[in-house]
Parts: structure tokens; sequence; C-alpha cells
């Protein structure tokens, strides 16, 4: 059935020849199909909605579990301020035990997406569900909005912003699953391009409001020390670029602002508390979790061989530095002059980061699908395709990850990748690459 969606979305785009408010009509269309639907295969929603709902209490997300709430762990809050939550019961039992168990790790934008589901719809989930599903089509349709003015100011393919938005992957993961990859992915998008036109002031804002929906786009940072730098006439050589007082000032204040609006959106919550429930949950991702890897599965395997026991623990710390090692070098020993040569970068660096992560969520698989629209590259089409085989995991009988499935996902997309990034010329003069770029 997924092949087949595909298999639709290339004939709509074929069928139509392009024509751009026809193919967004049909792409906002399956959209609002979604829009009175509970997701079934995330349970993510739950904790959006609890999170909001506290929020509109006046209540902290980030300092209490669910399970502390419910047991009464908390002095600062009861059973009885629970009750005044509404379907509190219901939201602790459909996020599940391992949701419940753990504090909440979305970040002050996403936070205020919740808070703004629970004021429209205080003791319906249904409700709530259409307000947050309203919000990520609006996010969408901007993406479609700036990613196409992008496209133009490349001179790249406008048809290209299509791949994302009339991606069956992206319309069941985002829309239909409720998660809020896209909203941040606006926010970048729409940064790229004013940054791209040298509004590199609000291009920052928007940078750290992208910062504040998820994380993510904290590794991107880097990358845009040379992009910034390159910009002005040349006074002085610093890292082998021609730099002036003026270049350096704009880098400098393009940091400070993207991190400031950071820490402007996290204030409110800000306490020892916050900073200790935060890290200890973001850390879980990299230490105790583990979904739908790739290398640090192969890795996993060898310390099973090795040592006996399953070595997540110290790995999951070693990891992360790799990846850090890898954006530091693309930043500072790649040319990153040019808005297209910047976004390839940014590609390639979270593609890396998914490639060595203990756990890739099906969902998290928009980032690199948005980035390569405005990139020669085409590995995260195939990705966006190949990441459903990781569903398999959930049967009737629980969680129980098909390896072999999984072998066969990264096989396929890393090999994409690998002709793509070495044998591109020849893929070319092959015409392998028609079937992503046929003839208007």
């Amino acid at each position: 059935m997924y092949s087949g969606l595909f298999y639709c979305t290339w004939r709509i785009i074929k069928a139509t020849h392009f024509n751009f408010w026809t193919l967004a009509g049909v792409g906002v269309i399956f959209r609002l199909l979604f829009l009175p639907a509970i997701p079934n295969l995330s349970q993510d929603f739950y904790r959006f909605l609890w999170d909001g709902r506290l929020l509109i209490q006046g209540i902290n997300p980030y300092l209490f579990t669910p399970k502390q709430l419910l047991e009464g762990a908390s002095t600062a809050l009861s059973l009885t301020s629970i009750d005044s939550i509404a379907q509190w019961q219901q939201l602790i039992s459909g996020m599940g035990e391992l949701n419940a168990s753990h504090y909440s790790n979305y970040p002050p934008i996403n936070q205020l997406c919740f808070a703004i589901a629970a004021l429209f719809s205080k003791s319906a989930i249904l409700g709530a569900v259409i307000s947050l599903r309203v919000l990520i089509i609006a996010a969408d349709i901007g993406i479609l909005y700036f990613g196409k003015k992008l496209l133009e100011k490349l001179n790249l393919p406008v048809k290209n912003i299509f791949w994302y938005f009339l991606n069956p992957f992206i319309i069941v993961e985002l829309t239909g699953n409720l998660h809020f990859e896209g909203v941040m992915l606006f926010f970048v998008v729409w940064s790229l391009y004013l940054l791209h036109k040298e509004k590199w002031i609000w291009a920052a804002v928007l940078l750290g409001i992208s910062v504040s929906v998820k994380l993510l786009p904290l590794l991107f940072l880097p990358l845009f020390f040379k992009y910034l730098l390159s910009n002005d006439k040349a006074r002085t050589s610093i890292l082998g670029l021609q730099l002036n007082t003026r270049s350096i000032t704009k880098t400098v204040l393009f940091y400070l602002i993207t991190l400031g609006t950071v820490l402007l959106t996290f204030a409110p919550f800000l306490s020892k508390e916050f900073i200790a429930n935060f890290a200890a949950t973001i850390g879980l991702w990299f230490q105790n979790f583990e979904f739908n890897a790739s290398v640090y599965y192969i890795i996993r395997w060898i310390g099973f061989q090795t040592v006996g026991w399953n070595i997540i623990g110290t790995v999951g710390k070693i990891l992360p530095l790799l990846v850090i090692a890898f954006i530091l070098s693309l930043a500072f020993f790649r040319r990153n002059s040019t808005s297209q040569k910047l976004i390839t970068a940014i590609l390639l660096s979270v593609s890396f980061y998914f490639l060595l992560s203990t756990t890739v969520h099906p969902w998290y698989v928009a980032t690199p699908l948005i980035l390569s629209v405005f990139t020669r590259y085409k590995f995260p089409i195939v990705w966006s395709f190949m990441v459903i085989l990781s569903y398999a995991a959930y049967g009737e009988n629980g969680f129980s990850e098909n390896l072999v499935l999984v072998t066969i996902e990264y096989t396929v997309v890393i090999g994409c990748a690998f002709i793509e990034i070495f044998y591109r010329n020849k893929l070319h003069k092959t015409k392998l690459l028609a079937w992503f770029n046929p003839p208007i």
C-alpha cells in the first residue's frame, strides 16, 4: 500500500506536468483528509496534550513526570490538581508507561503549540488533535511557500518542493501522526531563505525559534561560520578566508542572536530542576533507547561478540563526539560559501548524525528530505520510502525489530548515498536519476 502511494504521487506529478497550484491543492487536500483522525501509529500526541493541559493550568511540564503526578510524589501537586486536568487517566494510559515515566523533552515553542491546542479544546482529545494538526498543516504550507521562493532564488526546479509536500511519508508521519518536525523545518526553511537574501538578523531569530521547536538545528550552527564570513570584500585572512571587520561582526552577531533567541524562549522555565530533568531525558536518547539504527547496531553486535553485553552506555557517549568532529570538519575545511553549498553541508551533517544515532524514528527523515530538495542529492527521497520498514517492529505480539528489514533499509539508503556522492556524473550519463527529474 505504501509503495502504491509513492507510485500515485509520481503519477500525479507526471500527469499535471508539475503545475504548481494543482499539486499544492492536491497536497493540502491529502492533509485535510487526516483532520478528524486520531493517530494510530504513534502515542506521542497523548504526551503533547498532557503537557499542553499542564501549561494552561500554570504547571511547569518540565518539573514532573506524569507518573510522579499520578502517584502524588510531588509535594507541589496532588491528585486533586491532576483531577482538574481533563481526561488525565486517558492521556496517561494512552502515552504508555515509558513516556509517562520520563520528564518532558519538548522545547518551549513546541510546548506553546501544545498549550494552543489545550486552549482551543480543554476537555476533548479529538478537538485538541485537530488543533495540533492545523498547526502542522499550516507549517507545511509555509514550507511550500518559502521552499518555492528559495528554489527560485537558487535557480533550481520549483518542482523539487513536491518531493516533500506530496511525499506520502510526510503526509502520514507529520500530518497523520502529529510529529512537529514540520514546524521546526518551516522555521529552518524560512531562515535559509532570509539568509540567502542577506536578511541575516531575522534569519538568526528564526533559526533560534526552530531550535526551540526541536533541538536538531543546534547541529547546524557551526556550518554557518564560513558562509557568514565569506560575503564581504577582504582585508584580512583567517582560516583561509579573506575577511573584513564587518563580516566578523555579522558572524558574531548572528550566533549571539540565534542563541539569545533560544535562551529567551527557555527563560520562563529555567531552574536547576529543569536543567537536570531536561538533560537527563535528552541523555536517554543516546545511552538507553534503541530503534532503527544502522552503524550503532553493527557496533552493538561487535560488543555482544567481544564483551558479552550491550555496550550502549559506552558507545552512546562516543558516537556524539564523532558526529561533532564530522560537523566541525565540514564547517572549517569545506567551502560553504554559497547557500546551496551550505544546505548541502547541513544535509550531509544531519545524515551522518542519523547514521550514527542509536534511535532513528521514521519522522526524523523529514529533515534530510526537505534539505535534499535544495541540493543535487536524492537519496533522502529513497530513505523516505524505505523507512516504512521500521514499522515492522510493531506487531500484535509487541515490539520486536526485524534486523533483516533494518539491514535492507540501510543497505539501499547508504548504497544510494554512496553512488550519488562518488559516482554522480556516471549516474547522469546512464540517466538513472531521470525518475526524480522527469521532463516538464
